[in-house]
């Protein structure tokens, strides 16, 4: 029996990177998944390769009225969410501050930041019905040391971070566990925005150099923890930021 065994849950940004990996490891272990994302081909691709247990709902998180019915779809075709995965994020290309345009500012907090009020007033209802649920937001390293260049995406993972841990401590008493997992640069498709320059072998190992394990987070690094995390092994665990970095914010 897998560790998520009759558990429902949703995954934002779940059709490429760390949020695939994510809806992967928790569809091999029991749950059933909701993956949620702008990307609908691949979300349907990605979806049907999983079986029943899986299913899709393009869905734009900055937008409330579409997060609302993702989780409705959720409920009615799933059940109710145990466990949410706020992993949808995007960022600017790592450049000096001033050069970053009010536009993609905008964007990248509603995304990053308002998603996550989004997604509280969407389930935090249903949680505290049955007294139980766990919700994961994907923060960053970013927000535990910033460096410059990322300086407003640092800005908006700092609030990530800090947001699980107020919500960890406001909704504990009913029974809601949450958590942020703090990725360092990644193998994903956003690699090249955060590096600021193009992704080449001589550039990557710049970034890497910084890492003391030695190379890029992977996403099945991020999976791993995210699934701990959603699991009864972690029942006694909320309001952590947990790194996973190869020891890079040390």
């Amino acid at each position: 029996m897998g560790q998520l065994q009759g558990k429902v849950a949703i995954v934002t940004g779940g059709a490429a990177g760390f949020g695939e990996a994510i809806v992967r490891l928790y569809a091999a272990e029991g749950a059933q998944v909701m993956i949620a994302d702008l990307a609908v081909d691949q979300g349907q691709a990605l979806a049907q390769a999983l079986g029943p247990q899986v299913a899709f709902q393009a869905c734009d998180v900055a937008s409330g009225p579409a997060v609302a019915e993702l989780v409705r779809q959720c409920t009615e075709r799933l059940g109710a969410p145990d466990i949410v995965v706020n992993n949808a994020g995007t960022t600017h290309v790592n450049q000096p501050m001033l050069q970053v345009d009010e536009a993609t500012f905008d964007r990248m907090f509603a995304v990053n930041v308002k998603s996550i009020y989004h997604m509280a007033q969407a389930v935090v209802p249903l949680m505290r019905a049955r007294r139980s649920g766990v919700i994961l937001n994907v923060g960053s390293t970013a927000g535990i040391r910033p460096r410059p260049g990322l300086t407003w995406y640092n800005g908006s993972k700092g609030a990530v971070n800090l947001l699980s841990k107020s919500m960890a401590v406001e909704l504990g008493p009913e029974g809601i566990r949450v958590n942020a997992i703090c990725p360092v640069i990644g193998e994903t498709a956003l690699l090249e925005k955060f590096m600021g320059v193009p992704d080449t072998p001589e550039n990557r190992a710049r970034f890497i150099s910084t890492i003391p394990l030695g190379r890029l987070s992977r996403p099945s690094d991020v999976a791993a923890v995210a699934l701990f995390l959603a699991s009864d092994a972690a029942a006694f665990i909320s309001g952590v930021e947990f790194p996973v970095d190869g020891a890079r914010t040390v």
